[in-house]
């Protein structure tokens, strides 16, 4: 090709071909009528928070989600329900990771149709108690934080438009659970339950009362995935991350089933060189990790990684060199959020990365041990972490069926007895983790193994600790109480139990008065 003509020639033929348009560059080139925007003052993604609901196109009958990170903390929820109720917006499907006590407002915007579906890991508060007596047409629908990351990303639990709170953003959306700048307002660490949201919503809108300078780094939510950014007074009060199930325990009880659960990690014949663990959120499984301490120095073990929500007391262990990496779906405290900030082997997880059972990667499937608490469990090893003995729901199912199923040794620890209520029953309320999942209960009047761990119940019995039977825990319970009147279930279906693979795995009813 010799000449400039022949080349322009055969530059129109291949676009001809292509369906594309010829290149000019005296049309497509913006540079001098279209001046370059200021990142650090000004973005087209940074809008008023109606304004963001206005562009996403969200519509009557979609779906919103929002995280859980802040727990008791968080204003995400509220104050974006109550925009949108002020927009007129009708027949939404709220899809959270959980809800805490803090939202109590929902119940109003329940009543007045504004929210008409939930889709939830947990709740709690006058919002849980409501909803149990009857307040929604339809059931909430529960899942783990496994099932749930295994439904955003499969397609299963569509969201049309998520709203995520961040404790900094940059004008483009980059944003974390943390912040570099002296402006910090509002920290809570990992985003893990977020992250689903961010990747899969067809819509991503991010609140931040930390608006920092491009580019935020680093980041857990990419510029990429979102949409909006929206400044706020405040997303969340961190200092209401560690309350309620996950404040750090000085009950007797507790310390002495975390004691006892220590003891059977110990004698587990797990408890080697490189093993792995993670503890729900019950006060005795978080304090259960202090008390292996001195067994890890005592025979110079580290343990590769602690897993889930991450506390000051795994943090402290890992600066001691007793835990080698921390994989942190939620941060449970300050110190956690601040150690993902600081701390290159501190990893944070989205929620399917975290215990997805489709994920063939996921981290709960290299699991050796886990640490439970639970609300009941049955004679068959079945655990209830959802529904109270009253009847309420007052809990969340967390990841609790996640790692009970995946792990090499699942421990439940659970008093005989709460007050006058017996916590090792026939039967539980609401099925939430399968007994064949569960291989040890640890109770204040002994240990039960699992009939299928037998090798356990051995390692445990030649150690010198005390074993019984479920059956025996019940009838003691019975004894000391009396046989409990039935609950007064309606019929009303109010919850709808899923399991990590989508299946129904049991149901709620409303309950009387």
């Amino acid at each position: 090709m010799n000449t400039l003509n022949d080349r322009k020639t055969l530059v129109s033929q291949v676009a001809e071909a292509m369906g594309k348009r010829v290149y000019n560059d005296g049309a497509e080139n913006h540079k001098e009528t279209a001046p370059r925007l200021e990142l650090q003052h000004e973005s087209p993604k940074l809008v008023s928070l109606e304004d963001a609901i206005r562009r996403s196109g969200l519509r009557d009958g979609m779906t919103i989600s929002f995280h859980h990170h802040f727990r008791g903390g968080d204003k995400v929820v509220n104050m974006v329900v109550a925009k949108l109720a002020e927009m007129g917006f009708k027949d939404l499907h709220l899809a959270a990771s959980s809800l805490q006590d803090v939202h109590a407002p929902l119940i109003e915007h329940i009543r007045n149709g504004v929210i008409t579906q939930i889709s939830t890991s947990g709740l709690r508060g006058e919002l849980a108690k409501e909803i149990s007596h009857g307040l929604m047409a339809k059931p909430v629908i529960f899942r783990s934080h496994g099932a749930r990351g295994a439904a955003i990303a499969s397609g299963e639990l569509h969201i049309d438009v998520a709203f995520l709170g961040a404790s900094s953003a940059d004008p483009l959306g980059n944003a974390c659970g943390y912040s570099r700048s002296e402006n910090a307002k509002s920290i809570c660490g990992s985003l893990g339950y977020a992250l689903p949201d961010a990747r899969y919503a067809d819509k991503v809108v991010v609140l931040t009362d930390d608006l920092v300078n491009y580019p935020n780094t680093p980041n857990s939510i990419s510029e990429h995935d979102v949409d909006f950014v929206v400044e706020v007074d405040s997303v969340g009060d961190s200092s209401k991350i560690a309350s309620g199930a996950i404040r750090d325990t000085k009950n007797p009880r507790d310390i002495l089933l975390a004691k006892q659960a220590a003891k059977v990690i110990v004698n587990s014949g797990y408890f080697n060189d490189g093993f792995s663990i993670q503890t729900g959120s019950g006060g005795a499984s978080l304090a259960a990790v202090k008390y292996i301490r001195q067994s890890m120095i005592d025979r110079n073990i580290q343990a590769s990684f602690a897993l889930g929500g991450i506390t000051a007391h795994m943090v402290k262990m890992h600066e001691e060199g007793l835990i080698g990496r921390l994989i942190d779906v939620q941060s449970f405290d300050k110190v956690a959020a601040e150690s993902l900030k600081n701390d290159p082997r501190h990893k944070e997880v989205a929620a399917y990365e975290y215990a997805s059972k489709q994920e063939q990667g996921s981290a709960t499937h290299y699991l050796d041990i886990v640490i439970l608490s639970a609300l009941e469990v049955d004679v068959h090893f079945n655990v209830n972490v959802l529904v109270g003995s009253d009847g309420i729901i007052r809990g969340a199912i967390g990841g609790h069926p996640d790692t009970a199923e995946d792990s090499a040794l699942s421990i439940i620890v659970c008093p005989m007895l709460r007050g006058r209520i017996p916590c090792i029953v026939d039967e539980v309320t609401t099925l939430i983790t399968p007994g064949r999942t569960v291989d040890v209960v640890v109770t204040e009047y002994g240990i039960a193994v699992n009939p299928n761990r037998p090798e356990i119940a051995e390692r445990l019995r030649e150690a010198g600790l005390h074993l019984v039977t479920l059956e025996e825990l019940r009838d003691r319970a019975l004894k000391i109480i009396g046989t409990p009147a039935p609950l007064p279930f309606g019929e009303k279906v109010v919850g709808v139990v899923l399991n990590r693979g989508g299946s129904v795995m049991d149901v709620i009813k409303d309950i009387k008065e």
